[in-house]
């Protein structure tokens, strides 16, 4: 259900070309964690004359506060995977002084990415029960892949004062 209106949502604003759209949600019926807000961030489609063919673009981010203060994003990344020698195999959650949002600190990325989606792009994947400062009111979303580490496109992604 929440994968469906998540489609929906994405679909919806892919039309718009806006970024940094915020829309208060009410948990959905079969959610397990009540939603305080959900921000759904998406990129333009112009060109990143900054950010190299081949490396992971990061597409579009979801944001969800649950009633608790966590965070959970879900995160759709664009690379040209070929196989267990080069792929998009983590993604990054960055707060502006350069931390990154990890659920331990051994952790090596936000999301790790286990295997290669060579046959799936863009893909998106979730994490959840990120704790992000009170105070925070932007992070930026970054893709890492194997082979070139970072350099693709990333989102800045506001978070709501309001739901904090």
């Amino acid at each position: 259900m929440f994968r469906l209106l998540l489609i929906l949502l994405l679909l919806i604003f892919a039309g718009c070309g806006q970024e940094g759209v915020v829309e208060a949600t009410p948990p959905q019926t079969g959610e397990t964690s009540g939603a305080a807000a959900t921000v759904v961030t998406q990129a333009d489609d112009a060109p990143d004359d900054d950010a190299p063919a081949g490396d992971a673009d990061v597409l579009a981010a979801v944001a969800t506060q649950a009633e608790d203060g966590t965070w959970s994003f879900k995160v759709t990344v664009r690379h040209p995977d070929t196989g267990w020698e080069d792929y998009a195999n983590g993604w990054d959650v960055v707060l502006p002084d350069g931390t990154v949002v990890k659920r331990q600190a051994t952790d090596p990325f936000t999301r790790l990415l286990g295997h290669p989606h060579v046959n799936e792009q863009p893909f998106t994947r979730s994490q959840s029960r990120l704790v992000i400062p009170k105070d925070i009111k932007q992070v930026t979303v970054r893709a890492h892949d194997l082979k070139d580490g970072f350099g693709g496109k990333t989102l800045d992604v506001e978070l709501p004062a309001s739901s904090q």
